[in-house]
């Protein structure tokens, strides 16, 4: 772990992106941060023209004693348990819900309430980088009170100016993260090591792709000399092409958001682009399963806690933030889902947890896998439509 003061090349590639997708992640999601700059089309199809952000976060809910909190799936603490811990301190009680599986998905399911200023039901949301662009642009979330924050200040002052919300108003991040491959090594010829490996005939039928754009087709290009730092229709195509003629052959079982974890877990999946976190966190039951970044690279995401401007409880949302970045609380959460922590100060609090978490290469990436890993340029609207609708055509989304 660094100090804020010290050079960080994870940092530095996270500050170097405006906007991007983990499992679209997010998923769940890092650093693949690729940008949305909306225009017109998109904002008439919402039913919205807002380019203004939304109310004050701390305006409602004043004493509210509950939370509504969506998040991805396997993205909490459990053991020990977060929500309980959060009860136990603050009083307010937790209703979790695991229903955000894309970015992409969770819009199109939430968009028609938002645009119509409608309660979707969550005060607290966790999202990509690209995503919480997005709405920012759309004025669909509630600017947070950074005095009901204090502990903001242990964010890595590296993460607090980014493109997309400078000094942090209306979003925090909660982890960070890698796109790769996992496999199961009990059921591989030989260890994983490349994109070509996802297309090995040997496992056809048991590869899953991730459906976003970004994280499913960043890995890609880079394989054919490409980048998605500079993307263009061609080079999107000839990703998405390939993609194609693997799926004509029977090669993908699928494409998912962060709903793989079964089938790998299970062994119906041999190998699988993935989420760092994910199978730092299936390791656990099965010490067979290998996370790699490919070796001509991957992408990088991060997700963020917002406050949808339609919250009920924007106060116990911003309690919620600032219980979560005191380092006690947030060295057990980095502990059990396994990505890159967010905080400067989480170091010793990990540490006592076991040390080897300090160590782990999922949670503290070493400088030669950061160097494989790439982002994507910001997308302006019309980028971002045609290149999402390439590869829409392929996976069926």
């Amino acid at each position: 772990m660094t100090s804020p003061s010290e050079s960080d090349p994870l940092i530095d590639a996270i500050r170097s992106v405006s906007t991007t997708s983990r499992r679209q992640f997010l998923g769940r999601s890092a650093l693949a941060l690729g940008g949305v700059a909306l225009g017109p089309t998109l904002l008439a199809a919402c039913g919205s023209t807002k380019t203004t952000t939304g109310s004050t976060a701390g305006t409602a809910g004043q004493g509210a004693k509950s939370l509504r909190f969506s998040n991805w799936p396997a993205y909490i603490g459990t053991d020990p348990d977060t929500l309980a811990a959060f009860k136990k301190d603050t009083g307010i009680s937790v209703a979790y819900r695991e229903d955000v599986n894309d970015n992409e998905e969770w819009f199109a399911k939430n968009k028609d309430p938002l645009s119509h200023h409608a309660d979707i039901g969550a005060d607290l949301v966790v999202l990509t980088d690209f995503m919480v662009a997005r709405l920012m642009t759309l004025g669909w979330l509630a600017k947070l009170d950074s005095g009901q924050i204090p502990n903001k200040k242990n964010l890595r002052q590296q993460l607090m100016d980014v493109p997309y919300d400078n000094g942090r108003n209306y979003s925090l991040p909660w982890m960070s993260g890698m796109t790769g491959l996992a496999y199961n090594s009990d059921l591989v010829h030989k260890p994983v090591t490349s994109v070509d490996d996802l297309f090995d005939p040997a496992y056809k039928g048991k590869v899953t792709l991730l459906s976003d754009l970004r994280d499913g087709l960043g890995m890609i290009m880079l394989s054919q000399g490409n980048t998605p730092a500079n993307p263009s229709t061609a080079t999107v195509q000839k990703a998405a092409d390939k993609v194609q003629a693997e799926k004509n052959k029977g090669q993908i079982r699928r494409f998912t958001g962060n709903d793989y974890l079964d089938d790998l877990a299970q062994g119906n999946v041999i190998v699988a682009q993935v989420y760092s976190g994910d199978v730092a966190q299936l390791q656990k039951d099965n010490p067979h399963l290998r996370f790699v970044v490919p070796e001509t690279g991957s992408t990088m995401f991060s997700d963020n806690m917002v406050v949808p401007y339609t919250a009920k409880n924007q106060v116990a949302a911003q309690t919620f933030m600032n219980w979560v970045y005191d380092p006690k609380n947030y060295a057990p959460l980095v502990a059990q889902v396994q990505y890159i922590p967010v905080i400067s100060n989480a170091g010793p609090d990990l540490a006592k947890i076991d040390p080897k978490l300090v160590a782990n290469p999922l949670i503290n990436p070493p400088a030669s896998t950061l160097d494989k890993l790439t982002t994507w340029k910001a997308l302006t609207d019309k980028e971002d439509q045609e290149y999402t609708s390439i590869y829409a055509s392929v996976t069926g989304g």
